[in-house]
């Protein structure tokens, strides 16, 4: 009986450390996740109201499967090779720098290459095809930040035993999917519900209509605000993140820093990284354009 209870403690106390652990994890997180809100929000905007929710299930679904593939190969790096794990999180550092520097400049400088929207294609067909390469487009992307948010998880618990790795970054892992696309999910069909709240307000009483003829309009009004809003804050947060990895990994970025706030130190390095990253990738691009095909 005394060994019962002690395997009870046993399981509490591990209970204990994973909770305590998911919870530092999941703020490490959080710039990746806020960046993975924005992108998926902003990529399914653009798909016919009557699909929406379809199509974020679709892509639910391939997220899991994304995580599916990663954690395996994410436990088995930490078991067999701790010393990759800083390596991969410096190159999603640099990745993560150039997506958001890549948005600051096509942003203020490229708006008219801006994408085509879906609703924009004329036949059934032809939407049907642009929806399943936006939903490939948006899982591949899913699967780059997942790896990024998965190797973040795995850093701060990667002095921790095997079994508490494995149920803190898992937890991290199915949050991430749940959380970010239930989200989407419900800011989606923010506007849809709007419309509807202005149908419902005919035939009611003055008060009744004007509530919610208000509260459907200011539905319908915010959701373009707010996936753009998203986006800022969604660009702002890959910068920190993708900073963060070089400051938080590299000992000397850090003590070099050491006298700015620590967002400003993230922020700038992110910055850096973003821009020689960017200005690498668009070199390799014209001598690539130069070459004889």
């Amino acid at each position: 009986m005394t060994g019962f209870f002690a395997i009870l403690d046993d399981i509490a106390a591990l209970m204990d450390d994973v909770s305590i652990m998911a919870k530092v994890a999941a703020k490490k997180t959080a710039g990746v996740l806020g960046d993975d809100l924005a992108v998926g929000a902003e990529k399914a905007s653009s798909f016919r109201s009557s699909r929406e929710l379809l199509v974020l299930w679709v892509i639910t679904k391939g997220s899991f499967f994304n995580k599916l593939i990663i954690l395996p190969f994410a436990f088995l790096l930490s078991a067999f090779a701790p010393q990759f794990i800083v390596p991969i999180l410096l190159i999603g550092g640099v990745y993560l720098s150039f997506e958001g520097v890549e948005k600051i400049i096509h942003t203020f400088f490229h708006k008219e290459n801006d994408r085509e929207d879906i609703l924009e294609v004329e036949s059934e067909e032809d939407i049907l095809k642009a929806e399943k390469v936006k939903i490939k487009n948006t899982i591949v992307t899913d699967f780059i930040l997942s790896i990024e948010i998965i190797m973040i998880a795995l850093g701060t618990v990667s002095g921790e035993p095997l079994m508490t790795q494995i149920m803190v970054v898992s937890i991290i892992a199915i949050l991430a999917t749940v959380g970010v696309y239930g989200i989407v999910a419900l800011m989606v069909r923010m506007d849809d519900t709007g419309l509807k709240l202005i149908k419902l307000a005919r035939g009611k009483s003055k008060f009744t209509k004007s509530a919610f003829v208000v509260t459907g309009k200011g539905l319908v009004w915010s959701l373009p605000k707010l996936i753009k809003l998203l986006a800022v804050v969604g660009t702002i947060a890959m910068l920190l993140v993708g900073g963060g990895m070089f400051v938080h990994n590299i000992h000397r970025v850090h003590e070099f820093f050491h006298v700015l706030p620590i967002i400003v130190t993230e922020l700038f390095m992110g910055l850096i990284v973003g821009f020689i990253a960017y200005f690498l990738v668009e070199s390799f691009k014209k001598v690539k354009a130069k070459l004889p095909r």
